[in-house]
């Protein structure tokens, strides 16, 4: 089988106990920097019995069909990254498609997660919110990804490069404004943690603060569009789902679609659509 296993993005400590016992009884262990394991490994105390192979953006493509193949003699591989989740911007998609093909069973081992921390500590609404990743290096490609999510009303959760942050910020404000609501969490579950939150021109501001420039892993996490308020007469609730059922909508999921766009309670617009 394919397992899939977190490794701390911090603290040592909050490795589990099934990451230590699978290093010790894979027949291959995949990683992303075999150094960064062995050393994972001597803090953990355990022994790493099986093969231990690289596996990282720069031979993903050409290892996958190799484990693949250990994988279909039925051998059991570990897969491994830096830190967090493998496949979760980091390398590991592939191999669980390759696996999933050659009806292969594919699990994990839970653990750590920058993404659902920095979620987490940043103080902006959990209930719905997607994962960018990294956003492109390139300036026009960076708005160009930002512009595409300047109507998301979800939170949205990236990652960076500290010597990218501030200019990732810049262009989130430039796009999103100075004063969408933002956190920037640096150092997760690390000595030296810190989260900056508040709205985007004050992060910004924070960024320009460190005087020594931004170090350590970044994770950004800003609030989506927040939907403008206003009110809505019965006859206007009932005119908006009647144009829903024009376009094909039954009745029903018409006045699920107006109530989720308008933020009016679906009673309301219920009652509405039948006054």
């Amino acid at each position: 089988m394919l397992i899939l296993a977190a490794t701390p993005i911090g603290q040592v400590t909050d490795a589990s106990g099934r990451l230590a016992a699978a290093l010790t009884t894979a027949d291959v262990v995949a990683a992303e920097d075999t150094r960064r394991l062995k050393r994972l490994a001597a803090d953990l105390g355990v022994e790493i019995s099986g093969r231990i192979v690289s596996y990282f953006e720069g031979n993903e493509e050409r290892r996958t069909p190799e484990l693949a193949q250990v994988l279909e003699a039925g051998q059991t591989i570990v897969l491994v990254t830096d830190a967090g989740m493998p496949s979760v911007s980091d390398p590991g998609y592939r191999l669980v498609v390759a696996a999933i093909a050659a009806d292969v069973k594919v699990t994990a081992i839970p653990g750590p997660s920058a993404v659902l921390t920095a979620l987490a500590v940043s103080g902006l609404p959990v209930d719905r919110f997607c994962f960018e990743g990294f956003l492109p290096r390139k300036a026009g490609e960076r708005t160009r990804a930002l512009k595409e999510l300047a109507a998301e009303r979800r939170t949205m959760v990236f990652f960076e490069s500290p010597h990218r942050t501030q200019t990732s910020l810049e262009a989130m404000a430039e796009v999103f404004g100075g004063d969408r609501a933002a956190a920037v969490c640096r150092e997760l579950t690390k000595t030296y943690e810190e989260v900056a939150r508040g709205p985007l021109d004050d992060v910004i501001a924070w960024a320009k603060a460190q005087e020594q420039g931004i170090r350590g892993e970044v994770t950004i996490v800003v609030g989506g569009v927040v939907a403008e308020l206003r009110t809505y007469a019965p006859d206007e609730l009932k005119a908006l789902v009647a144009e829903r059922q024009g376009e094909g909508l039954s009745r029903k999921d018409a006045i699920e679609q107006v109530a989720g766009e308008t933020g009016i309670r679906k009673k309301d617009v219920y009652d509405a659509a039948h006054s």
